[in-house]
């Protein structure tokens, strides 16, 4: 577009760094800023929790572009840099050393930090936490050395590290305030489901409970628990949640869950910034506003940002996808959970394996979640974006092709 001559994208994510490499593969020739207060280009971050704390690859090994690629194609790359303010308003970027950099469209994909435990102990060494590259050496490291780990949290991140570390010999124990493991997005039946999985691997876990103190002689020794558990340890893993970067972004809208609110195309309320990955806040055409922090949500919501900023106007309406490989099982999600009211199961819980369908109240599938039964979630998607009411008795039936209940035309 002829009044488009700089791009600056704030944030070098998977999002930030897809939407960029998605400018130049669509033709742009004008100017693209990619700044990122991590060192590094931006990488794939999944292998983090898996393959690298088990020692199977490094941290940097799954690039979301090779390293020479930025350089090659004349992409701005500021690395390393962190930025102080974004003002849409302005148009511009001002980053830590007091540079302004003037922009015509912004992409904000600033993602997420990991929420910190507020109790007594905390800033003892040993205590890590899993976001960057760094933080996955440094608990690959620890490790090595290390009998006992003691990990809080058992949503994704606490139960594929927990996964990973076991795999690699260590006694893990797991503190967890819900009721079972990944509580939160999957419920009670499919959490257990996944519990069991982390017993039979010798994982100790201790449910609605949660962490009184961290002590320890300069490091982390031991973990007591609200409910007076002692555990012995050798270092410590905190997962328990996340929130949102938004607070270097001036003037535009922030949802009530702290991402960047933005249109069906990723568009903010200040015309020509987007917003991307797991800091926005979309309204979605089937979920409403929704934030998702997913691996292949980011990489798609970075290339749809990226082509809107070039005028476009494409509605980001994927149903969202998302795996999780703990063990020798593989678990995957679809679509959002959160106004389900009625779950229909392919398969069987107790033999974990199967596609469990959860449905709203009209019936209407929202979200499909397998274990070690990964064809259906794939194929559900056109029901999730269809909203249509399927027969039950065709979702519970493994010889029917989901595929086959969305209407044509």
């Amino acid at each position: 577009m002829s009044d488009v001559r700089t791009v600056a994208i704030v944030g070098a994510s998977m999002a930030g760094g897809t939407a960029a490499a998605t400018l130049r593969e669509e033709g742009f020739d004008g100017r693209v800023v990619l700044i990122g207060d991590e060192p590094h280009a931006p990488y794939e971050r999944p292998p983090l929790s898996k393959e690298v704390l088990r020692g199977e690859r490094g941290a940097l090994d799954t690039p979301v572009r090779p390293d020479d690629w930025w350089k090659e194609h004349e992409v701005e790359a500021r690395f390393g840099t962190r930025v102080h303010r974004c003002d849409p308003r302005e148009r511009s970027v001002t980053i830590g050393t007091g540079e302004e950099i003037r922009f015509d469209r912004a992409i904000v994909a600033t993602g997420v930090r990991n929420r910190r435990l507020d109790v007594p102990g905390v800033g003892l060494e040993g205590i890590h936490e899993l976001r960057t590259a760094e933080h996955a050496e440094r608990i690959r490291d620890a490790a090595a050395s290390a009998r006992h780990v003691v990990v809080i949290g058992m949503g994704f991140i606490g139960a594929e590290v927990s996964a990973s570390l076991r795999q690699r010999g260590l006694e893990v124990t797991v503190v967890e305030i819900f009721e079972t493991a990944l509580y939160r997005v999957l419920g009670a039946d499919i959490g257990r489901a996944l519990e069991g999985i982390h017993r039979d691997h010798g994982v100790v876990m201790h449910f609605e409970d949660t962490v009184e103190r961290f002590e320890g002689n300069g490091r982390a020794e031991r973990v007591v628990t609200r409910s007076g558990r002692t555990i012995e340890c050798d270092f410590v893993v905190v997962g328990v949640g996340t929130e949102p970067v938004a607070e270097v972004m001036h003037g535009v809208g922030v949802a009530s869950n702290g991402g960047i609110k933005a249109d069906a195309h990723l568009e903010t309320v200040t015309p020509g910034v987007f917003a991307a990955g797991d800091v926005a806040t979309q309204d979605h055409p089937v979920f409403g506003s929704i934030r998702v922090e997913h691996f292949d949500n980011a990489m798609k919501m970075g290339e749809t940002a990226a082509r809107n900023v070039l005028g476009r106007g494409e509605v980001f309406d994927d149903p969202h996808w998302f795996w999780s490989d703990q063990y020798d099982s593989n678990l995957q999600m679809s679509g959002d959970a959160r106004t389900s009211e009625r779950m229909i199961v392919r398969g069987s819980l107790d033999d974990r394996s199967f596609c469990a369908f959860l449905l709203d109240g009209r019936g209407a599938v929202r979200s499909a979640v397998s274990l070690d039964w990964p064809r259906d979630v794939r194929r559900s998607f056109g029901l999730i974006r269809a909203q249509i009411v399927p027969d039950p008795s065709a979702l519970a039936d493994p010889d029917v092709d989901l595929r086959a209940l969305v209407p044509r035309g």
